[in-house]
């Protein structure tokens, strides 16, 4: 008797009179939300436009969605393809079935082509919204828990994942949570990219291949684990041969970026007036340019008081001269005594 394991749950949708509630819509839809609020406060951190983050989003992820079931669709085309299978089941998202590198691909896709409408550099944008992706795949994965799939090898460690269902072939019992340690996982990654961005001061797309690599990294593993069906290469699962491959071109592309175009870029979009210093910035600069036209003034009232002086004892001699005030009164008064006595 198992003493401890994780629990499956009965069912992956509750309805709400005839609309379906899908846990795995859910935990996609949260993710989405999460990735857009944690990028927008990055990508305003980094001198944007709050909101823009969120206009691009509109293209990017309906591609993104797009290219994640194609992905699948494609790998595992005899799930919908084969004889006996019904090809409609093909559009039928909320059963799962989500490729993470065809979502990732045809989102970029989305995202340079809302990009290119604001007016933004696609790698800067990609820095800001990396570790907000990596947080959204967390949430995604718990998607599967809904729909008890993606697990590993059988197991009874005290945190197995219990599958009780039996449909698709599975086989009741204690398995390996993978879809658990690949959600750990990308919280780490996350984790992972924001200290990186901040110590190194990540740009020009670097933030965004950090991110790519070090998933790539635990998803090999990861999905050496699991069970359920795939196509093998070698005698390798597909999606490690994916994982090994795109692990290489992103860490290239680390490397010649960071020779090529060093630092971070200056400015991420232009015309951003949404800084919360912008107006600190400017009050500082206005009581700047006041200081330094009081110099200027004092200079001024000291000139116009210089030359008020030089007119002041010009009329004063001027006066004495013309023989007014008192001195010469009284020099008046002793002539006229003197022409008495004479």
């Amino acid at each position: 008797m198992e003493l401890a394991y994780i629990p499956s749950p009965s069912r992956g949708v509750l309805y709400l009179g005839p609309i379906p509630l899908r846990g795995y819509a859910f935990c996609i839809i949260i993710g989405v939300f999460v990735a857009v609020w944690l990028g927008n406060k990055r990508w305003i951190a980094r001198g944007g436009r709050s909101g823009t983050v969120a206009d691009i989003a509109v293209w990017a992820v309906p591609f993104g969605l797009v290219g994640g079931r194609l992905y699948h669709v494609i790998t595992d085309y005899e799930l919908y393809f084969s004889p006996g299978r019904d090809w409609v089941d093909a559009f039928k998202v909320w059963e799962g079935g989500l490729g993470i590198w065809g979502a990732i691909a045809l989102g970029a896709v989305g995202a340079w082509i809302g990009a290119r409408r604001m007016g933004v550099a696609l790698p800067a944008y990609a820095d800001a919204v990396a570790p907000g992706i990596a947080f959204a795949q967390a949430i995604g994965r718990w998607g599967n828990w809904f729909n008890q799939e993606l697990y590993g090898h059988e197991t009874h460690l005290p945190w197995a994942l219990h599958i009780t269902s039996s449909e698709g072939g599975r086989v009741p019992g204690y398995y390996h949570p993978t879809f658990l340690y690949e959600s750990l996982w990308c919280v780490g990654v996350g984790f992972l990219v924001i200290w990186a961005d901040r110590r190194f001061k990540l740009g020009h797309g670097r933030a965004f291949a950090l991110y790519v690599a070090a998933y790539c990294t635990g998803r090999a593993w990861i999905e050496y684990m699991r069970v359920d069906d795939a196509h093998h290469i070698l005698g390798v699962r597909l999606n490690v041969w994916t994982a090994v491959v795109v692990f290489l071109l992103a860490v290239t592309y680390l490397v010649l970026s960071a020779r090529r175009r060093p630092g971070r870029e200056a400015v991420v979009e232009q015309g951003a007036s949404d800084d919360p210093d912008a107006g600190e910035t400017e009050a500082d600069a206005g009581d700047g340019e006041a200081e330094a036209e009081d110099p200027k003034a004092d200079v001024t009232r000291a000139e116009k008081a210089e030359r008020a002086e030089p007119e002041s004892e010009s009329k004063s001699e001027t006066g004495s001269g013309s023989g007014s005030g008192p001195d010469a009164e009284a020099g008046i008064k002793d002539t006229a005594d003197s022409g008495k006595k004479g």
